[in-house]
């Protein structure tokens, strides 16, 4: 092992221990009460915070945004030039800081407090001034920054980012923010296809559908899968009904076993009725997860029904191309 690898792994083991301390000591009461104070806020949720711990602070409000809460940052200097009007008896100002002792933020509380905005301190210094001076605070253990001068804000940085992450999600959770609000607040890029793009819109339909019928002979259909280029075909009866689906692997097995007495054996006898498929309707992302589920067995084509009939055929092509996977 070189020395390089052995300081990484020195530096792994101590990031470790310092996060341990974080998650080992937090005291979930101080916690509780921020997330009541959350909750109980009718106007917005205000952070703000000096260099790292600012930078924090913004990810932070716009996680709480994108997750049903009314969130916003802006720096100190912002407020103290004007932008401290935006404050209310109905807003909630959280000031984030490691020490505690930033001058730039305790200017500020006397100001919050005469808006008659509630004040929330997270610090890593249960003694410092911000602690005190603020309606509420939590404090994050902090044993050490992993910076060999224990000065470049890193441990400190994480355990505001994990507290951030964590009062994000128990406010999803408190509020019972489901999946469609999600996707009303995520109308674009790769989570917005996520949300919004269903199986209706990328399958293959019509003629497009590779079938045949369970009576089929295998040589008769040979056609129908080649020229589909879906890699299967989906057998149904006489009224649309799904009765199973039959690959390209299952040709190449088969032709394994019997040789080319298979090519007369009906469909019936060849296909695979218990086959994964999903509803017409359903977020092509679902089904993308359901094609996963096994990652030893990825599905590659995927039925889709209309209350048990045939709709179309999802191939692992297409939901690859909407940019979903």
């Amino acid at each position: 092992m070189g020395y390089s690898t052995v300081m990484l792994d020195e530096l792994l083991q101590q990031q470790r221990s310092f996060l341990a301390h974080y998650f080992d000591h937090l005291d979930l009461q101080e916690v509780q009460a921020a997330l009541e104070m959350c909750l109980n806020t009718k106007g917005l949720i205000i952070f703000t915070g000096v260099g790292k711990s600012g930078i924090i602070a913004e990810k932070i409000a716009m996680t709480l945004v994108s997750t049903g809460t009314k969130a916003l940052y802006l720096p100190p200097t912002n407020f103290l030039h004007g932008d401290i009007g935006i404050l209310g008896k109905e807003d909630l100002f959280i000031l984030m800081s490691r020490s505690g002792e930033a001058e730039e933020l305790l200017s500020l509380v006397p100001f919050a407090k005469r808006r008659e905005a509630r004040t929330l301190a997270v610090v890593c210094n249960p003694q410092s001034r911000l602690a005190r001076a603020c309606d509420l605070f939590v404090n994050l253990p902090f044993e050490k920054e992993l910076c060999p001068f224990d000065l470049a804000p890193t441990t400190s940085t994480a355990v505001q980012l994990l507290f951030g992450d964590l009062l994000a999600v128990a406010l999803m959770r408190s509020k019972q923010f489901d999946l469609s609000t999600y996707a009303l607040n995520h109308p674009s890029g790769a989570i917005g296809k996520k949300m919004h793009v269903l199986v209706d819109e990328i399958m293959y339909t019509g003629d497009q559908i590779p079938l045949a019928r369970p009576c089929d002979k295998l040589l008769d259909v040979l056609v129908e899968l080649s020229n589909k280029k879906c890699g299967a075909l989906l057998i149904a009866d006489e009224e649309g009904q799904f009765c199973g689906i039959f690959t390209d692997g299952d040709l190449r097995r088969a032709l394994q076993t019997a040789g080319s007495d298979v090519l007369q054996k009906p469909m019936s006898a060849l296909m695979t009725r218990s086959a994964l498929h999903i509803e017409k309707g359903v977020l092509a992302w679902e089904a993308l997860r359901l094609m996963q589920r096994d990652p030893k067995r990825l599905v590659m084509v995927l039925p889709v029904l209309d209350k048990g009939k045939v709709a179309g055929v999802l191939r692992m092509h297409e939901i690859v191309q909407s940019g979903i996977a």
